[in-house]
């Protein structure tokens, strides 16, 4: 199970946040925390018994779920538009 590289953080930043060094932009954060969701559902697909992986993954969900409720009530236009680029909800 690989991390998140450099390059792909700071992509995300770019993409997300408008630049490479806006990291606490709430748009950037979720689109990192997806991307690592992502990693660690393939990984749990794969070994199914790693519990605490397992824990990980639901507290990296929670932490996605605080932020995307932050953005929500305080921005929605950019809620709607971030949850469109990202496909969460459906």
């Amino acid at each position: 199970m690989s991390q998140l590289t450099i390059e792909k953080k700071q992509a995300n930043f770019t993409q997300y946040g408008g630049s490479a060094t806006n990291t606490g932009s709430v748009e950037a954060q979720v689109a990192n925390i997806t991307e690592r969701i992502a990693q660690i559902s393939s990984h749990l697909q794969i070994n199914k018994k790693d519990h605490s992986t397992q824990r990980g993954l639901m507290r990296l969900v929670g932490q996605r779920k605080r932020l995307l409720s932050y953005l929500q009530k305080h921005n929605l236009q950019g809620y709607r538009a971030l949850i469109e680029k990202l496909g969460l909800r459906k």
